[in-house]
């Protein structure tokens, strides 16, 4: 491998799609990336359509719910600069990969955790939501992410800035930025890091080319247990009810049984008519009486806030999503970390208001 991230060594627990692009982005920067799978049913036979998520890495195999396996993981922690994992909060300490026993092996780890709604740890502001499923339709409508139609008051995609300029370009330039800030440590010497939308934006895209790798696959962004759904005082309600888990706990919050002749949700033909009974179900209610009901049960069931109405959401709250900047409420700094807590960020300041303080603090500084 070759790039800035040469000499640095990943450990990915496979698990999520999110925690894939990790290990993606990493590998594509030079680090040593080593996915823990699980061991295959069935050694050998033919190797699957090529998968970009899973592209740049080696993989070990070994059953984590074995002491033996737990081991072989804790002899990759000791040697590993970074550990990546996407479990539910609690899954990776049952298992015994968990902060308390990894750092005990290896106290210079930095240790990730990306989960759907947070954490473990009151530092991390759990929040009652921390276990549950946490697809990208229900994150978005909870944390006010998605924008509205002004004639109708739907929820639409949000503005394509989100993935070009934003997840796409900006992201994007972080990763190289601090990957060439690592590289410096070793080198000495600085370099141009040179990024571009368009490189973001095809990067971001690997789910996407994941999804046509797959004969027969297909998106689920029109399906009756992936969209949006206006309760009775026109206020919406985002469901994102991938697994079977999550679409049975949808169906039984909203009282439709066998008897109601449902309609195959694995059959697209049926669409239609399953998203038919399951709107008209919605329309019965206001979205309030919703949200108390789905908020006792992990049905990938969401309301569609506005970034006000986040702000007060009692999982952001926890989480402390939002911060008070000024006068004013904006989302707080993404990740969370336990030893070096981030300061509130400051208010932004006024054009060269800082002039003579800058000019004089940095002269004084040393390189």
């Amino acid at each position: 491998m070759a790039g800035p991230l040469t000499g640095v060594r990943v450990l990915e627990f496979a698990g999520s799609a999110p925690t894939a692009f990790v290990g993606t982005v990493l590998s594509g920067l030079g680090a040593d990336v080593v996915r823990v799978d699980r061991a295959p049913a069935a050694p050998g036979g033919e190797r699957p359509p090529e998968n970009p998520l899973s592209r740049g890495r080696r993989s070990v195999a070994l059953d984590l719910k074995s002491p033996e396996g737990i081991e072989q993981a804790l002899a990759l922690v000791e040697r590993a600069d970074i550990l990546v994992e996407g479990y539910r909060p609690g899954v990776a300490d049952r298992l015994g990969v968990g902060p308390e026993a990894v750092l005990a092996r290896n106290p210079r780890l930095v240790y990730g955790r990306l989960s759907g709604w947070g954490g473990r740890g009151e530092w991390a502001g759990q929040g009652e939501w921390a276990g549950r499923a946490a697809h990208d339709l229900a994150v978005l409508a909870l944390t006010g992410a998605l924008d509205t139609d002004p004639a109708t008051g739907a929820p639409v995609p949000p503005p394509t800035a989100y993935l070009s300029s934003f997840a796409g370009g900006a992201n994007a330039h972080v990763h190289g930025l601090l990957a060439a800030l690592h590289e410096r440590e070793r080198s000495g010497r600085g370099q141009v890091v040179d990024t571009a939308l368009a490189d973001g934006a095809a990067l971001i895209a690997t789910l996407i080319h994941q999804w046509r790798a797959v004969p027969g696959n297909h998106t689920v962004t029109d399906a009756p247990h992936y969209t949006f759904y206006a309760a009775a005082d026109g206020l919406y309600l985002a469901v994102a009810a991938i697994e079977p888990r999550l679409y049975q706990n949808l169906l039984e919050q909203l009282g439709l049984t066998e008897d109601d002749a449902l309609p195959d949700r694995a059959d697209p033909v049926a669409w239609p008519a399953l998203r038919a009974l399951i709107a008209d179900r919605f329309a019965t209610r206001d979205r309030a009486h919703w949200v108390k009901l789905f908020d006792a049960v992990d049905a990938g069931v969401a309301p569609v806030l506005t970034a006000e109405e986040a702000a007060e959401h009692h999982q952001l709250a926890a989480r402390g999503a939002f911060v008070e900047v000024g006068d004013t409420v904006q989302p707080a700094p993404a990740s969370r970390f336990d030893r070096t807590p981030a300061d509130a960020p400051g208010r932004a300041p006024l054009p060269g208001e800082h002039t003579d303080e800058v000019l004089t603090e940095w002269s004084q500084a040393s390189r």
